[in-house]
């Protein structure tokens, strides 16, 4: 069995993000066939395609990290009905200069966690649209809107509660399904 490695972003800066504890909780629960890395956004200045001309050290690094994992996993919060604002940076300079996208053909899923019970829903769907543009294969099913509830989830990533690790560790070995499937039908970008 091939093995991928998968670079996850989470989409919050904020040192006790539940999104960052959601992420933790999928590195445990995913199959053995995923190994994980994560790919930092804080350090990245607001993009402007006046860098294109001399990307800075921050920007070549992340695309760097894109380049080198076989799929990408977006952990994402919602931030006034859409992804937060850093997140949408990150992939803007992956995406960029023109010509280069780093996420061409890079399979993702998408998650998030919210304290409300539509979870993360409307910022996954602003999340799709803008990596559909990016020509990235996302897994569409099974979608993944978690209300986060601290007695469910310890800050290490433990599931405490049944239904919900069934449901968490389901959607990492459709993720591996689906990123081997993706390696197997479309061309490795480059």
């Amino acid at each position: 069995m091939r093995t991928y490695t998968v670079g996850y972003i989470v989409g919050s800066l904020s040192k006790e993000s539940i999104n960052r504890t959601l992420s933790k909780a999928l590195i445990r629960l995913a199959p053995p066939q995923l190994t994980f890395t994560e790919i930092p956004i804080k350090d990245l200045p607001l993009y402007n395609r006046d860098y294109d001309v001399d990307y800075p050290p921050q920007g070549r690094a992340l695309k760097a990290a894109i380049t080198a994992v076989d799929a990408v996993l977006f952990v994402t919060p919602e931030s006034n009905r859409s992804i937060p604002g850093v997140l949408k940076n990150a992939i803007d300079w992956g995406s960029r200069p023109w010509g280069d996208n780093s996420f061409t053909l890079k399979p993702s899923a998408v998650i998030g966690a919210s304290p409300g019970k539509l979870g993360t829903a409307i910022a996954q769907l602003s999340l799709r649209s803008v990596l559909g543009y990016c020509n990235s294969p996302q897994m569409t099913s099974p979608e993944a809107y978690i209300q986060f509830h601290p007695d469910v989830f310890t800050p290490d990533g433990d599931v405490l509660d049944d239904s919900t690790k069934r449901f968490l560790t389901g959607f990492m070995a459709d993720f591996a399904t689906f990123i081997a499937r993706v390696h197997s039908t479309v061309p490795s970008p480059g």
